[in-house]
């Protein structure tokens, strides 16, 4: 079976099945709103304020073509035109104000809703980090974040302001002309025939293209990140990967077009319906004028606002058929809000305290898929200041066994304890502070040493700092280096040499000074030289210590006071070297291809693996 995570593939082998998408309720993307009610609040004020202002310029009109001109009313006139110009100012100003409102809350609330997300995925188990796709990961935490900030203005303020103008329009008009208002409002419904059909295709097609854009990250992530460039340029694999990058790009872009002409389709329609009622009307009430029922002033505002009628009208429905759209965004973002992490605190968890260090395994088993077991029936004890290796043929388990300490998983079926208590009932915070782990592939952040430094330890001093890189032999290679402790390594740390980098590494552990160390064979990327060095570090810091090694050198393993052989997921053997050469086992056999020809004081270069 293969083992999880860090060194020999992970838990999260087999792909996940995808998420059954849940209907959003509106009220919880409501909530999302909710620390910002006051905000809100005055920002339906202004809106409600300037949507009854921008219903005065039509009286305004009325009363300039039926009093002020055929009356010779110069007064009335100057007045009337000096609204016409000021309503506009106001209108505007109020405008502004309610955009940057309108901005500062949609920015509050993507804030908000990108530090919860971001929160429960830390909580995740690595199991989720294996199974999902980093640049899916960063696409619903940026891209689908921010495709929800139109919901300020589109369906609050957007709403509740047009719901307004349309009952304060059809209440004018009836008080105009009730039977010409009659004659406006009589194809409104036609208005709703298209809206639910629309909605539905644009809230799909918006899934779709998130997700195709999630693809489309996780491609780049993997394209141009340091080691897929190196390694696109080794096989000569640039045109692939352009045709690759090219379908996914053709395909966003035809879900775009998709989405845009299905908007444009229902704007057409919303289009063709107003002119059609403005129709009607001059052809009802120019009747009625030319009768001499109803006066020009009249039937100019009756179109006028029958355009605010309409409009606001196709705007209301515009909005229901962009609700579609934005709840397809919103299903991806709770899908990950929503996510349960297999890792947390129970109700009982308590904190460890400092450590001893005894470690335990009590028929310990782990399946990464139902019945794909990478671990049975492990038991064994590590006491407190022993090294204890973990060997055994690669997929044996190895990095699962070590993952479980650190509580990276949890067991299928059995414990591991710390100092006697199941790590399940301790806090996760207080079991990792008393664990360092260094990989055979260290990973460095892009920033600077210090930076990467103080990620084990946060309030750790400069003379702290710099006796943990003497003590891994890096002090002097760091000094050398042209801007030092602040001198930025690169995308997974690739401006400095392998031995730099994993020197770097084992520093970072040293600084944490744990009572734990889980250690992939840190030394199997440095030179000789170094390792002779870096060794006698590890050997001091060790000394007190429970130390795992998943050992590959012989050095390492003729160091251990026991040896574990896994095979198959279980424990074959156990013991220490010696012990188990003349017991003429499994770890025998594996000792005898690696180490046959090589005398044991100078074999440390080769693998047991």
């Amino acid at each position: 079976m293969r083992g999880a995570g860090m060194g020999e593939g992970g838990p999260g082998r087999q792909p996940r099945e995808p998420a059954g998408w849940k209907d959003v309720q509106m009220s919880r993307v409501y909530g999302l709103f909710r620390p910002y009610k006051w905000a809100l609040t005055a920002i339906l004020a202004l809106a409600l304020l300037g949507g009854v202002l921008g219903l005065i310029p039509p009286l305004v009109m009325k009363e300039i073509i039926d009093h002020a001109l055929p009356e010779g009313r110069t007064h009335d006139l100057m007045l009337m035109v000096g609204l016409m110009v000021l309503l506009p100012l106001l209108s505007g100003l109020i405008g502004v104000w309610q955009n940057y409102q309108n901005t500062k809350v949609a920015q509050g609330v993507m804030r908000d809703l990108r530090q919860s997300l971001f929160a429960n995925l830390q909580r995740q188990s690595m199991k989720f980090f294996t199974d999902a796709k980093s640049g899916e990961i960063i696409q619903r935490l940026t891209g689908d974040v921010q495709a929800v900030q139109s919901i300020v203005s589109t369906l609050i303020v957007s709403t509740i302001t047009q719901s307004a103008i349309v009952v304060t329009s059809v209440c004018i008009l009836f008080a105009l002309d009730w039977q010409l208002a009659l004659v406006a409002t009589v194809i409104l419904p036609l208005f709703l025939l298209p809206v639910r059909r629309v909605s539905a295709i644009r809230k799909r097609l918006r899934i779709e293209t998130q997700r195709v854009r999630g693809e489309m990250s996780a491609k780049l992530g993997e394209i141009f990140g340091v080691s897929g460039a190196m390694l696109t340029r080794i096989f000569q694999q640039e045109p692939a990967q352009q045709r690759q990058f090219g379908q996914l790009n053709e395909r966003v872009m035809e879900l775009e077009l998709r989405l845009n002409l299905v908007g444009r389709w229902f704007g057409m329609v919303v289009g063709v319906l107003g002119p059609l009622g403005t129709a009607l009307i001059y052809l009802y009430g120019g009747w009625k004028v030319i009768n001499g029922t109803m006066t020009i002033g009249s039937i100019v505002a009756f179109a006028a606002y029958l355009g605010m009628l309409y409009g606001p009208v196709g705007t209301l429905l515009n909005l229901r058929v962009e609700l579609g759209t934005v709840l397809g965004v919103f299903q991806r973002l709770f899908e990950y809000e929503d996510l349960v992490p297999e890792i947390a605190d129970g109700a009982d968890a308590r904190e460890l305290g400092q450590a001893t260090g005894l470690v335990e395994y009590n028929r310990v088993a782990y399946a990464y898929q139902p019945g794909q077991y990478a671990l049975r029936d492990v038991t064994f004890t590590a006491h407190p200041g022993e090294v204890v290796a973990i060997v055994g043929p690669s997929g044996a388990g190895k990095s699962t066994l070590i993952g479980l300490l650190a509580r990276l998983y949890d067991p299928t079926d059995g414990e591991v304890k710390v100092d006697g208590t199941d790590i399940r009932r301790l806090t996760v915070d207080s079991l990792r502070r008393q664990i360092a782990f260094v990989t055979q592939e260290s990973f460095l952040f892009h920033d600077t040493i210090r930076g990467n430094l103080l990620f084990a330890r946060t309030d750790a001093s400069e003379a702290e700092m710099e006796e943990a890189c003497r003590q891994a032999h890096v002090h002097e290679v760091i000094l050398s280096l042209p801007e030092g402790y602040d001198t930025t390594v690169g995308e997974r740390g690739h401006r400095l040499s392998g031995g730099e980098r994993q020197r770097l590494a084992i520093a970072r552990a040293i600084l944490k000074n744990p009572r734990i160390l889980i250690l992939d064979e840190a030394t199997s990327h440095l030179d000789s030289e170094s390792e002779a060095f870096v060794q006698a570090a590890l050997d001091k810091l060790m000394v007190g210590r429970t130390t795992l090694v998943i050992a590959h050198r012989l050095s390492t393993i003729l160091a251990a006071d026991r040896i574990i052989v896994l095979e198959d997921g279980r424990v074959a053997e156990s013991g220490r070297h010696e012990e188990l050469l003349a017991a003429g086992g499994l770890y025998a056999r594996l000792f005898r291809t690696q180490f046959a020809k090589v005398d044991a004081g100078g074999g440390t270069g080769l693998e047991l693996s």
